[in-house]
């Protein structure tokens, strides 16, 4: 069974065994989260075509779940085939907005060994 992780934007602060650790661990930990949104941003093309990726399969998927008629379940799958280039757009900007600090959590958590 697959572990859901609950992960949020806030920034990650921990308490190290003097103030100077804790100090460069922060630093560290920031200097982190500037890597993965420079990143994020020259992996742009890359991150689309990801994106595009999860919504073919997490569309047909929903619709499969949610609506029974398949004549309907045709129409739906069709009109969530044009609305992806807008939600192209949305999902890149939460995703440049949202990811570098999420993924920094995330890997700081790993890290902390606590």
């Amino acid at each position: 069974m697959d572990k859901i992780v609950k992960v949020t934007a806030q920034p990650i602060v921990s308490v190290a065994n003097s103030p100077s650790e804790s100090r460069f661990e922060l630093e560290r930990i920031h200097d982190v989260s500037i890597l993965l949104t420079s990143l994020i941003e020259r992996e742009e093309t890359t991150i689309k075509l990801i994106i595009d990726c999860l919504y073919d399969v997490g569309s047909v998927k929903l619709i499969d779940k949610k609506v029974r008629f398949r004549s309907l379940g045709a129409i739906a799958k069709s009109i969530a085939r044009m609305s992806k280039p807008v939600l192209r757009i949305f999902a890149w900007r939460w995703v440049k907005k949202n990811c570098p600090q999420l993924i920094t959590n995330w890997l700081h958590s790993k890290v902390k060994f606590q």
